[in-house]
């Protein structure tokens, strides 16, 4: 099918209210143009519509309720479309059975069009006029109510073609949620919080009133949860495990027959799920989808936890403690759908738009892959049936706070980490987990101490070489860096070659991962910035962003410093993986260089090192219910020629215990807790190191002193 062209297009107009109306407008005519005529007009069940009921409905809206009361001698394109295309509004008259949406045959497609094309030239003629506040809040409502279509639209349309034997594809090129790690739960401490829209801007009158309640302290989980653990779920048994489920949840699933999500499909090889790129094979890692509250509620039961209210979401999500917020599912909460304190529905027929829905129902938060453009914010409140599962929503976990002693170890792998390193014999902590928000800002301010020349040396051999290395980025290259931090380094390379396409920076850190990436948008509005919140050394997969973009990797810093000769060949070999074939990889190495120098670098004279090592004691503390005395431990580096590295450690300055996630640890008077190594290159010893993980050195340069490093290497 092909969008009809308006004339309004090349109108000049320039009111923004109208350019959002044009663009809304323009999306849902976009959304169709994959499906034919027969595909727009079949119902699947009564909780869908037909794509060409969706078309409609939202144009009756701006004709009902903004042209017939606002232009004089205004005359409907058609009076029955009042009566077709009314959805729930008791005050504006009858209307025709929802579940028989799909007998509609007519008015055919082309006469939906036409209903669009007429309405979208009135409505531009009004909006050229003075529009008053009131006027412009409908607008606003109208435009949010067709964003709200237009993810129905999607989804109606998956279900239909789910029950086709053909299982198309709605698109083969509909973005793949991207996998990835799966959650942590992040705490959050009780108190006093404020929730709900304060009134500025557009929202939904169900957001509002802002107002005050208590939490008590809890922890949530950053991350949804995965079908790699949905898939755990099922194979022990959680479809037929009663004790898990609400009794309402566990009739259903018997007499339903559920044994997986809502188009999941199991053969001979394996299971498959029916997406809107059609029939594929579930992906571990991406976000499970399409479940109702019922296996929402009965996963969280399995994994020892629950769903969060939608208090206790806002105020993790205004905190900046939650990933995957508003791009990949709607989430399920265990809040029932009610009013908020002080909620009074509009006056009129608009009143009707939330407020009678209040009952039966409960709340997700977020947003979804199939959800509009800037539509959702913290506030917004989705509502379904707890049964309903066609909608893509999925789920996060919650708890309530774990008390000292209680503690699951195999909570998440910081916890197993921890653990077994406080467990062995040397007592040792791994560096990736530095990098917490305080640990990120730490590090930035340890780069700006005099002693830390690495930083300095090598933004300067940068700058001097950038030209040079941009000179092997092909055009419309994507750019991989690994542990990108604020990625400053980086705005070097990208000045230099303003034909890169996409960046990908990957950190452990999402604060500063975030914040850097806010930035660089900013900076360089063409650039696409993808930022993945990962650890970088065990990176599978790339955001679809950087498909069919030849990969170059970005690895400055030094940081392959700090791996062991094993971990930095196991690294690099991965990064050939993720990178593909015909890869480029830049790398950044600190060479060996007199110890005094090391060691003043890396034990500065304003003790910012020091206050970063002894973070991560702190970080232990606050995650893992620890008791850790940070100042009770020194701050120590020193310099082992035999390994070629700097090594840093926490020395224990008096015999005392430890207890971390409900284990004792004992630690002597001097004993040693070994945080990090951070090896040191000659260039015949790097290019050695390379080339055991299938790298070739093409090229290297080295700093003034004191030498720092760069290799470009070529797979």
């Amino acid at each position: 099918m092909t969008r009809h062209s308006r004339q309004l297009r090349d109108t000049p107009v320039t009111h923004v209210l109208y350019q959002r109306y044009q663009t809304v407008r323009d999306r849902t005519e976009h959304l169709v143009e994959p499906l034919s005529a027969e595909d727009m007009v079949v119902q699947s069940m009564p909780d869908a519509s037909p794509a060409k009921w969706h078309m409609a409905h939202t144009t009756w809206f701006f004709e009902t309720f903004l042209l017939a009361p606002n232009v004089d001698d205004y005359t409907p394109f058609d009076p029955i479309f009042g009566y077709l295309f009314n959805s729930y509004y008791e005050a504006v008259g009858p209307r025709h059975p929802r579940p028989q949406r799909g007998l509609m045959t007519r008015p055919s497609v082309d006469q939906v069009l036409a209903y669009r094309k007429h309405v979208d030239e009135h409505m531009a003629a009004l909006l050229m006029t003075e529009v008053s506040d009131d006027m412009a809040s409908l607008i606003e409502l109208g435009l949010a109510h067709e964003e709200q279509h237009q993810e129905l639209l999607l989804m109606d349309i998956l279900h239909l073609f789910s029950l086709s034997s053909l299982k198309p594809a709605y698109s083969p090129r509909w973005p793949k949620d991207a996998g990835g790690r799966r959650g942590r739960f992040k705490p959050l401490s009780a108190g006093l919080t404020q929730i709900g829209h304060d009134g500025s801007g557009f929202a939904f009158d169900h957001e509002g009133p802002r107002h005050t309640t208590y939490l008590q302290s809890f922890e949530i989980s950053d991350r949804l949860v995965t079908n790699g653990e949905w898939l755990s779920f099922i194979a022990d048994g959680g479809y037929h495990t009663a004790a898990l489920w609400l009794s309402e949840g566990w009739t259903l699933i018997q007499e339903n027959g559920w044994n997986a999500p809502l188009y999941w499909y199991h053969d001979d090889n394996g299971w498959k799920r029916m997406s809107l790129r059609g029939l594929e094979d579930i992906d571990p890692a991406a976000p499970v989808t399409h479940i109702s509250y019922y296996e929402a509620a009965a996963f969280a039961t399995w994994a020892d936890a629950r769903l969060p209210t939608e208090a206790e979401w806002e105020a993790a999500a205004r905190a900046g403690l939650l990933e995957q917020v508003d791009s990949v599912a709607w989430q399920w909460t265990q809040s029932a759908y009610s009013a908020y304190p002080g909620f009074k529905p509009s006056a009129g027929a608009v009143g009707e738009y939330n407020g009678k829905f209040m009952i039966n129902q409960m709340v997700l938060r977020g947003g979804a892959s199939v959800t509009s453009p800037n539509h959702c914010r913290l506030t917004y409140r989705n509502f379904f049936q707890p049964d309903k599962r066609w909608m893509v929503a999925g789920l996060r976990l919650a708890r309530d706070s774990r008390q000292p002693g209680v503690v699951n170890p195999h909570d998440s792998e910081f916890t197993r980490d921890v653990l077994a390193g406080l467990s062995a014999p040397a007592k040792s902590l791994s560096p990736k987990y530095f990098y917490d928000a305080a640990g990120s800002d730490l590090f930035e301010a340890i780069c700006e101490t005099a002693e830390y020349y690495p930083t300095r040396a090598e933004t300067g051999l940068l700058t001097r070489i950038a030209a040079q290395i941009a000179a092997t980025i092909p055009e419309g290259a994507a750019l991989v860096e690994f542990g990108s931090g604020a990625s400053e380094k980086t705005r070097l390379v990208l000045d230099a070659a303003p034909h890169i396409a996409v960046y990908v920076p990957i950190d452990i850190s999402a604060t500063a991962l975030n914040k850097a990436a806010q930035s660089l948008r900013v900076q360089y509005p063409a650039l696409t910035v993808v930022p993945q919140v990962d650890d970088f050394t065990r990176v599978l997969t790339l955001p679809k962003e950087a498909d069919g973009h030849t990969r170059v990797g970005f690895f400055p810093g030094s940081t392959i410093g700090n791996f062991s000769d094993q971990q930095a060949v196991d690294f690099l070999h991965a990064a050939h993986n993720v990178l593909g074939e015909n890869a480029h990889f830049i790398v950044g190495v600190d060479m060996v260089k007199d110890a005094d120098m090391l060691v003043a670098a890396y034990d500065d004279a304003e003790g910012v090192t020091a206050r970063f090592n002894k973070n991560l004691l702190t970080r232990i503390n606050r995650e893992l219910n620890a008791d850790f005395n940070v100042d009770a431990f020194d701050h120590l580096a020193v310099w082992n020629a035999q390994q070629a590295c700097m090594e840093m450690h926490l020395v224990s300055r008096q015999e005392q215990v430890v207890s971390v996630a409900g284990h004792s640890f004992r630690f002597a008077a001097g004993e040693r807790l070994h945080t990090e190594n951070s090896h040191k290159f000659t260039v015949q010893s790097f290019t050695d190191l390379a080339a055991r993980a299938g790298w070739t050195v093409s090229e290297h340069w080295v700093s003034d002193a004191p030498e720092v490093a760069l290799f470009s290497l070529q797979a």
